[in-house]
């Protein structure tokens, strides 16, 4: 499918994803420069992430690439600067970086799981709180979590995925809370949680699952969300049941 025309809906905004190498973090920077954001993308692999970079500046958008590890605050803080000299401030944040294993409880190494602590809620945590600081100077902004369908209560859970369960409630939780912090300050937050989205994580993370979306589908989505569009959407954890 031919993406949409660019518009100017998100003119004069700047936003840093994290994720931004492949899959649903790719989709989100590359629609938010179609929208006419200014997009700094963040993840480990700079190979991949020069990559996503080019493909934006290709079709008439500006971005860099900004390689770092999401989980060590001096790297966010150095991030969330770098992306200021180069773009101006943060005004939309979308943490889409995330991490999965699938391991039985009963094997799952104390490692692994803050692994996917380390990524999905410590890294989330550390951007939101860098986002916080840039956008209270400023008058207010926009953040947007990724959360899943495996953070929400009573919808079916799969075997081996503990770690990304528990981290994936945890993002749901600091989502509503950091909604009422952000409130005074002008700062809207919001979550989705989407269920099967076809990418390379969940692929090899749940295989016998069948997504019935696409990043381009989410990116859409999300995009809509953090226009102005959607700003009564503030507090909204959006649940996306894509593979019914």
């Amino acid at each position: 499918m031919t993406p949409e025309p660019a518009t100017a809906s998100l003119g004069g905004q700047v936003a840093i994803v994290t994720g931004a190498s492949q899959g649903i973090g790719a989709a989100v920077a590359q629609e938010l420069a179609r929208h006419g954001a200014k997009v700094a993308l963040i993840a480990r692999s700079s190979d991949l992430l020069t990559e996503v970079t080019a493909q934006i500046a290709q079709s008439g958008g500006q971005a860099v690439a900004l390689p770092g590890d999401i989980s060590d605050p001096a790297q966010v803080a150095d991030l969330f600067a770098q992306a200021e000299a180069r773009l101006g401030p943060c005004t939309i944040l979308i943490n889409a970086a995330g991490l999965v294993v699938n391991t039985p409880f009963r094997d799952l190494e104390l490692a692994e799981w803050d692994a996917v602590f380390n990524t999905n809620v410590r890294g989330l945590m550390l951007c939101c709180q860098a986002a916080f600081r840039q956008m209270a100077s400023q008058g207010g902004g926009t953040i947007l979590n990724f959360s899943s369908l495996s953070g929400v209560k009573n919808v079916e859970k799969f075997p081996g995925l503990s770690a990304y369960v528990a981290s994936k409630f945890a993002v749901a939780g600091l989502t509503e809370a950091l909604a009422v912090e952000g409130k005074p300050l002008g700062i809207r937050v919001m979550a989705v949680s989407p269920g099967a989205v076809d990418t390379p994580m969940l692929r090899a993370a749940a295989p016998q699952l069948h997504p019935g979306m696409t990043p381009l589908d989410m990116a859409r989505i999300v995009a809509f969300m953090v226009s102005p569009a959607g700003r009564f959407l503030d507090g909204t954890n959006l649940e996306l049941f894509s593979n019914a």
